[in-house]
């Protein structure tokens, strides 16, 4: 059987394949490893590890200097990661906060929907009542005068105003009545003054000081301005406030668009208004509400008896014409 090989360790191997001045060298650095074993020198296998305490020397002086720490890789990461972590937990908090918000909103608009105007209107009215009533009972009960402790929170220009609405009121209430022409005049005059709007007092202003201009300009008015300081205009002649020029003029004036569109819609309400009563007359009379095809009461019967004989033939005829198909 042949011999067993011994296996070759590190400090064997290198001591056979080295020669002999290297182990002598090695030798020497074990004696000094064994005589200072708090001092540990750098070997061959480890040339990254400086020494723990190096001495400064001649041949290390000319050598370039030591590189600086590399800082821990594991921090940016890290860092990165818990920035990302604040961010989405940001994030998920608003998408909360969002959607409770529009769920809240989204219930107070459904709830809005659903309740009815007139029926909130008439609930608050008739809370403005009730508390009318309690209060007049606890005034009354209490000895005192309910109309003169009302009074106490309304000024003088208040009071009359409101007097004043309601004698207006009141006579506005029995006027409805049909009295006579005349009187139904007045007050549809009333009312068109009163959906006129009001005047236009800048561009009043502005065509006024423009025809004075104009005056002045010509030699037909004079500017003279008193010891106050106000300006007065003196016409010479008189052609300044005569009609003459005025209804010269009045042929050439331009409405603004404004005041056009103002008079369309006012022939337009006027007109649906009386189309409006027709139809409340016809159908008070028993009469359909198509178009009125006869002058008198004759001539409309005559037309329902050839309505009876002839619409099964001239119906298509008389629709094709309306449409405008018919040549």
């Amino acid at each position: 059987m042949p011999p067993s090989k011994k296996r070759k360790t590190t400090r064997s191997g290198a001591a056979q394949t080295a020669p002999e001045p290297t182990v002598e060298t090695e030798a020497t650095e074990t004696t000094a490893t064994v005589e200072e074993p708090a001092v540990e020198q750098p070997t061959e296998k480890e040339p990254s590890l400086p020494p723990s305490n190096p001495e400064p020397s001649a041949s290390t002086s000319t050598s370039a200097p030591a590189p600086a720490p590399e800082p821990e890789p594991e921090a940016a990461p890290a860092a990165t990661a818990q920035d990302r972590l604040a961010r989405f937990r940001a994030l998920q908090a608003r998408a909360k906060a969002s959607s409770h918000q529009n769920l809240q909103e989204a219930t107070k608009e459904s709830q809005r929907l659903a309740t009815d105007p007139s029926q909130l209107t008439a609930l608050n009215r008739k809370h403005a009542i009730a508390s009318h009533k309690l209060l007049k009972a606890d005034t009354e009960d209490a000895g005192e005068d309910f109309e003169r402790k009302r009074a106490w929170d309304w000024t003088i220009e208040e009071s009359e105003r409101w007097d004043k609405r309601t004698r207006k009121r009141e006579a506005h209430r029995d006027d409805t009545a049909f009295k006579d022409y005349g009187r139904e005049s007045e007050k549809a005059y009333k009312r068109q003054l009163r959906n006129m709007g009001n005047p236009d007092l800048e561009r009043y202003t502005r065509e006024k000081m423009a025809a004075i201009e104009k005056a002045a300009a010509a030699g037909t008015l004079d500017i003279v301005e008193t010891e106050d300081g106000e300006m007065i205009a003196v016409d010479r002649d008189g052609s300044f406030f005569s009609t003459a020029e005025s209804t010269a003029a009045f042929a050439q004036h331009k409405p603004e668009k404004a005041a056009v569109d103002r008079l369309v819609a006012d022939l337009r309400k006027a007109e649906e208004a009386s189309l409006r009563r027709r139809k409340e007359r016809m159908a008070k009379n028993g009469e359909d509400g198509g178009d009125v095809t006869y002058i008198n009461e004759k001539n409309k019967q005559f037309n329902q008896k050839l309505a009876r004989f002839y619409n099964k033939y001239t119906a298509e005829i008389r629709e094709s014409f309306e449409r405008g198909t018919m040549v």
